[in-house]
C-alpha cells in the first residue's frame, strides 16, 4: 500500500500536543479569550503574530525541544496560520509569554518555562496568571527582560503594563483582561464584542427605520398640501 502525501503544511515536527487545552472551564476560557482579544487588537499590523497552545520548535532537527506556551506574540513576523513554530525558520522566538497557571503546573511554569523562557528564548516578557488564586499572591505576575535576567514587572493602579504590547493586564475574578491606556476601557472579550456589534446593527436599523417613517411622513404631507 502506497504511504499517503503529507499535506503541503506538514514541515516535518508534529503538530498534536496530547494534553487537554485548558486545565478546567476557566482555564480554557481565559486562554481562548486572551488569544481572541489580542488577534483583534492587532488585526491590522501584517507583521505581528499572535498564537497560543501551539508547539514552538527551539532546536533544528530535534522534535523534543519544544514548549507549547498558553498565549504568546512575536513582533517582526508575518501573521498567518501555521502548524507549528520554528524559531530557527521565523529568525526570532516569542516577545511576550503568558501562561495561565495553577498549583498543578506551578513548577513546570515557575522553573522549567521560567529558565527556558529567560535563558533560551530570552522572552521580553514573562506573565502569569493563577485564575483559581492556587498558589501565586497576587495571582497575577509578570516579568521583564533586564540585562538577561528577569526582574518582577511593578503593577500600577492594580495593573501589569506591558511595555512591549502597549497594554496593561489587569485580574477581573477569574478573568485576565487587557486595558489599553490610550483609549481607557479593556479590550474587548470575544463575547462583548459580539454583544455591541449587535447593539450597533440594532442602532443602526432603529435609525433606518426612524428615517423611513420620516420620510412616509414628509411624502403624505406633501400630497396633501397639492
Amino acid at each position: 500500500m502506497k504511504r499517503p502525501r503529507d499535506p503541503r503544511w506538514y514541515n516535518g515536527y508534529p503538530t498534536g500536543g496530547g494534553k487537554p487545552i485548558g486545565e478546567t472551564d476557566w482555564h480554557r476560557d481565559v486562554l481562548l479569550d486572551l488569544i481572541d482579544v489580542l488577534k483583534r487588537f492587532y488585526q491590522d499590523q501584517p507583521l505581528v503574530y499572535v498564537s497560543g497552545w501551539l508547539w514552538v520548535y527551539y532546536v533544528p532537527g530535534n522534535r523534543r525541544r519544544r514548549v507549547a506556551p498558553d498565549v504568546f506574540v512575536v513582533k517582526g513576523v508575518p501573521n498567518y496560520d501555521r502548524p507549528n513554530y520554528l524559531v530557527w525558520e521565523e529568525g526570532k522566538g516569542p516577545d511576550v509569554v503568558i501562561e495561565i497557571t495553577s498549583r498543578k503546573t506551578r513548577h513546570e511554569d515557575l522553573v522549567k518555562k521560567f529558565d527556558l523562557y529567560q535563558n533560551t528564548f530570552q522572552v521580553k516578557e514573562y506573565f502569569l496568571f493563577d485564575v483559581l488564586g492556587d498558589y501565586l499572591d497576587p495571582p497575577l505576575r509578570g516579568y521583564r527582560l533586564r540585562k538577561g535576567v528577569y526582574q518582577p514587572i511593578r503593577a500600577v493602579h492594580g495593573r501589569l503594563p506591558s511595555q512591549v504590547l502597549g497594554l496593561h493586564l489587569e485580574r477581573d475574578g477569574k478573568q485576565l483582561r487587557l486595558h489599553d491606556p490610550s483609549t481607557g476601557p479593556w479590550l474587548p472579550t470575544p463575547q462583548e464584542a459580539q454583544q455591541w456589534a449587535e447593539q450597533a446593527q440594532q442602532r443602526a436599523e432603529a435609525e433606518v427605520e426612524r428615517l423611513r417613517r420620516e420620510n412616509e411622513e414628509l411624502r403624505r404631507r406633501m400630497s396633501e398640501e397639492k
